[in-house]
């Protein structure tokens, strides 16, 4: 497909496959160690081969980057470490005449403290102007405890004291996030008219979407009450709490889709909102609202079959119901690589608690792969639209054996290495086995150290050779595409086992071993497999797309 054609669908997003990039990890162009914009278009031809319609690009904008660029200071400007303006539309230009589009990270739940607003709220009085751009609020009792019990996602507690101009101790500002991310008042029509102007900045450079970041935070319950005991006590991402999935939150989405709109059909708004039960997550993707909403509680769901088929029947009917496509995920740069995490026994831990050298629970390398390959095939297999994460394409495992001292993850300081947080899955990715850095740096510097594995798993190791992680990737992707799996409809099929999974979508029957004994190879031909060789049998952790034998 050519590059006109394959960016000429205004609805492309329906069954699109979607290619996370964490910059800073990708491909470092320098010597400096990080990822670059120009590194990330030096291989946009590579993404291009691999199948996918789209790349995601993690934040790139300047920030003190004390949570990886989540701690936005402009969000109108590159931040030196990943490059400049220039090499930012240069990347947009190289990805639409390759036909891939851009959708780029927007945080708006918070900003760094670093940014401009911020350091004039620090520098103005209580109640100012300045001030109500973010949460400010006096303490509790004489004004030396919080404001309330809240605490923060990272660890500790939600709320920070500032020194007053004059040197005094003054008011607390919110931050459910590190306390260099001081959350911004939603309720202000100031910063409602300033994540306008945003989205016009980079929509005037071609970008072709938005993924947003806590897209279930940013509005508040009026008060800011204290948590009750059991909300205290419940730490998961989806608990209920007076900080998430506010109903006011949808006007914001119905303003910023009605913003898109005025550069045409096909521009796109994608929900990172951690919400249950699916029916909620669904109401980020109504008509006028998003687009696409990831769907994590497909992510969150365990090696079980029966759970998976419910999460499946689940998904297809909320989002159907409002005639959204259902967002399919396996991992990101927030969670536990999948290719790991399918082989522990708990998944109370996806985020952000991490996976580290003194986690009780730590995956059989043998079983993560198995079963990493068989989810792949079994979820891209499945209408609607996937996101891919860089380097789930050549099976990278979560990295667990870093030192703690080259640890940066926030949530790992903020709690004082009680949990180990997110670096496990943003380890630089490998190229090239015998390149510096694995092909990662021409230094051979890495921000994050690489384990010796991912020289095996390496790029240049795995293309073109066949049963190798990436060639299945390209497999099921290209015929992905020509089967229309994107845009078919499922139906499931009766297996004799109750741990396999069959499903049927256009002329493609999908199974899946969730068990732990082999069953007899369905009867068809075999398209992609996640076992290479020829079988007549599938295998525990072995999953097929089959078409009717000739």
């Amino acid at each position: 497909m050519n590059s006109e054609a394959a960016l000429a669908r205004a609805d492309w997003w329906r069954d699109a496959v979607i290619y996370q990039v964490y910059p800073r990890s990708f491909y470092a162009s320098s010597g400096t160690g990080f990822g670059d914009l120009v590194g990330i278009s030096h291989k946009l031809p590579e993404l291009k081969k691999l199948g996918v319609d789209a790349v995601w690009l993690s934040p790139f904008y300047l920030s003190p980057q004390h949570d990886a660029g989540y701690d936005v200071a402009d969000h109108c400007e590159v931040d030196p470490l990943f490059g400049t303006l220039a090499d930012a539309e240069a990347l947009i230009a190289s990805a639409h005449n390759l036909g891939l589009r851009i959708i780029v990270d927007l945080v708006p739940n918070h900003s760094s403290s670093d940014h401009e607003w911020f350091q004039l709220a620090l520098a103005s009085a209580p109640g100012s102007a300045e001030r109500a751009r973010y949460m400010f609020r006096d303490g509790a009792g004489d004004g030396s405890e919080p404001p309330n019990n809240w605490q923060s996602v990272f660890g500790g507690p939600a709320w920070t004291r500032v020194t007053e101009a004059d040197g005094s101790p003054g008011q607390w500002y919110l931050h459910l996030f590190d306390s260099s991310q001081p959350d911004f008042n939603w309720e202000n029509p100031e910063v409602s008219d300033f994540f306008d102007d945003v989205l016009r900045f980079w929509l005037d450079r071609g970008v072709d979407g938005f993924r947003i970041d806590v897209a279930h935070g940013l509005m508040k319950v009026p008060g800011l009450p204290d948590l009750s005991e059991n909300e205290l006590a419940d730490t998961s991402p989806d608990a209920q709490k007076p900080f998430w999935n506010q109903d006011a939150v949808h006007e914001v989405y119905r303003r910023w889709h009605n913003v898109l709109a005025e550069y045409g059909p096909d521009r796109i708004l994608t929900a990172e909102a951690w919400v249950w039960p699916l029916q909620s997550m669904a109401k980020y993707v109504r008509p006028d609202e998003m687009h696409h909403a990831f769907n994590f509680a497909y992510l969150s769901t365990s090696w079980n079959a029966q759970n998976v088929r419910g999460v499946v029947d689940e998904s297809l009917a909320a989002f159907g119901a409002v005639g959204a496509p259902s967002t399919w995920v396996l991992s990101n740069h927030d969670v536990i690589r999948h290719s790991s995490r399918l082989a522990m026994g708990a998944l109370d831990s996806i985020v952000p608690g991490g996976l580290g050298p003194d986690s009780p629970d730590k995956p059989d390398p043998d079983v993560a792969m198995r079963r990493g390959r068989a989810a792949s095939v079994f979820m891209l297999g499945l209408p609607g639209s996937s996101y891919l994460y860089q380097g789930e394409e050549l099976g990278l495992p979560e990295v667990i054996d870093i030192p703690d001292e080259k640890r940066e993850d926030p949530t790992f300081h903020r709690t004082n290495g009680e949990r180990y947080g997110r670096d496990g899955c943003r380890v630089p990715i490998p190229w090239e086995k015998d390149a510096p850095a694995y092909g990662f740096s021409p230094s051979g510097q890495s921000w994050l150290p690489q384990p010796e594995v991912f020289g095996e798993l390496a790029r240049d190791q795995q293309d073109g050779v066949d049963g190798s992680t990436l060639e299945l990737y390209k497999t099921l992707l290209r015929a992905r595409r020509e089967e229309a799996l994107g845009t078919g409809t499922l139906q499931w099929i009766e297996t004799d086992s109750p741990q396999v999974l069959g499903y049927r979508n256009g002329r493609v029957s999908v199974f899946c071993n969730f068990g732990e004994q082999p069953v007899s190879m369905p009867a068809g031909d075999v398209i992609a497999s996640s076992v290479s060789g020829a079988t007549d049998t599938l295998e525990p952790g072995h999953a097929v797309w089959l078409t009717p034998a000739n």
